[in-house]
């Protein structure tokens, strides 16, 4: 079934082609956390719900009828963007033969992944969904002024130190807001080595910024598939909606939700 009413649509195999493109390369630039979590699927767009499982509660009950103690079900949510190419400058490009300006497409594809990024790090409480830094239940460590000596290679060895009490081993990632960001690149004096520099040593590299984290926000993860992932099922792409007043409507549509499931292995800083 060609859900995505591409096969029916009046738009050409080439021109899909490069809207695919650029919908990719315009949300690679802005895609946070598929930078550091381990991707389930994708699992295709008819999986609607998925198994979230807390391992420190995983179990089976006994009796004649038994059920997965510590294993509760999500609904899979839709993002989606919606973006228009007229039809008039579509004509100029054929005619002139230029290439189509996909400004609108590229637009589009980074609001999506905003969107993306904001769902897996604050979820989204009006719908009942938890990210990395709302989830009930994981740690949560005051943040120091960064702006002031060593505060922050402080602060994130002592989440390190967390981790390492309550037995959290693995690939750790750092993610800050902008503002962290900028003030890590302080050089502390007589050593010509900036806090970033220092921290990114800890971290094997795995310092990000993302403009949905608030002024003065940070989260540390011990990003292992046993901790979190992020389940997909029906990856960034792009449909067909329909043809109004001789222009063309696309929506980009994806599936995904984001499971933390050792809660442990999340320290917000804030």
């Amino acid at each position: 079934m060609d859900y995505l009413s591409r096969e029916s649509s009046p738009i050409s195999e080439d021109l899909w082609k490069k809207i695919d493109d650029a919908v990719v390369s315009a949300a690679e630039k802005i895609l946070t956390g598929r930078r550091f979590l381990s991707i389930y699927g994708p699992l295709g767009a008819g999986i609607q719900s998925i198994n979230v499982d807390n391992i420190s509660e995983l179990d089976e009950s006994e009796g004649s009828i038994s059920v997965i103690k510590g294993r509760t079900y999500q609904h899979i949510p839709l993002i989606n963007q919606d973006f228009a190419l007229l039809w008039r400058d579509l004509e100029f490009s054929g005619q002139q033969g230029l290439p189509v300006d996909l400004s609108s497409v590229m637009h589009a594809a980074t609001q999506c992944a905003m969107k993306e990024d904001e769902l897996i790090f604050l979820g989204n409480n009006e719908l009942g969904y938890k990210g990395l830094l709302t989830e009930p239940g994981v740690i949560k460590l005051p943040v120091s002024d960064w702006s002031v000596g060593e505060n922050p290679f402080k602060d994130i060895t002592a989440g390190l130190a967390r981790f390492t009490e309550n037995g959290i081993a693995g690939r750790k990632a750092l993610v800050v807001s902008p503002d962290l960001f900028v003030q890590l690149q302080r050089i502390q004096p007589g050593t010509g080595t900036t806090e970033y520099d220092r921290i990114s040593r800890l971290m094997g590299g795995n310092i990000f910024s993302t403009p949905v984290l608030k002024k003065g926000q940070a989260v540390l993860v011990c990003a292992e598939p046993q901790n979190m992932d992020l389940v997909i099922g029906q990856d960034m792409k792009t449909s067909y909606l329909e043809t109004r007043n001789l222009n063309h409507y696309f929506r980009i549509i994806e599936t995904l939700l984001l499971r933390i499931k050792n809660k442990d292995a999340v320290i917000v800083f804030a």
